[in-house]
């Protein structure tokens, strides 16, 4: 169980590190003009999504599950733990954001400005704070 639980926290590093760059690529994408460099964020984005977040997203999730079968009776009736699922289901809704984004810029049909996706790429650091003191304070 450890070794899951290990794996579930190296996933879930990988997939917020995704979700912290990905928007902060947007914010230099939405700014750039010239096409050599509006055509590399556009394969630094897609790689990093489908590469890295996507892939950590979902060990995250899975690693998760199997934590949770562990001992379900206890987790299912804990509140702190209906909260924080109910944040990892958010999360993966910004996430899902995060993919809508990445296909307008690569679509050239992007109508935000790079001041929203600065403000936007604060989100997932809300997310983590809120998701390890549910998990580690328990209230």
């Amino acid at each position: 169980m450890l070794y899951v639980k290990a794996f579930h926290i190296i996933a879930m590093v990988a997939w917020f590190a995704g979700l912290f760059y990905l928007p902060r690529l947007f914010v230099y994408h939405a700014d750039t003009q010239d096409e050599i460099s509006i055509h590399r964020f556009k394969i630094m984005e897609k790689r990093l999504y489908y590469g890295i977040t996507w892939p950590a997203a979902v060990l995250t999730t899975l690693l998760g599950l199997w934590l949770l079968s562990y001992n379900s009776d206890y987790y299912l009736k804990a509140g702190w733990m209906h909260a924080k699922l109910s944040l990892v289901v958010l999360l993966w809704i910004y996430h899902l954001f995060c993919g809508h984004y990445l296909k307008l810029f690569a679509q050239n049909k992007n109508q935000k400005k790079s001041r929203f996706f600065r403000i936007y790429n604060e989100t997932p650091t809300l997310f983590l704070i809120a998701i390890v003191i549910l998990v580690v304070v328990k209230p």
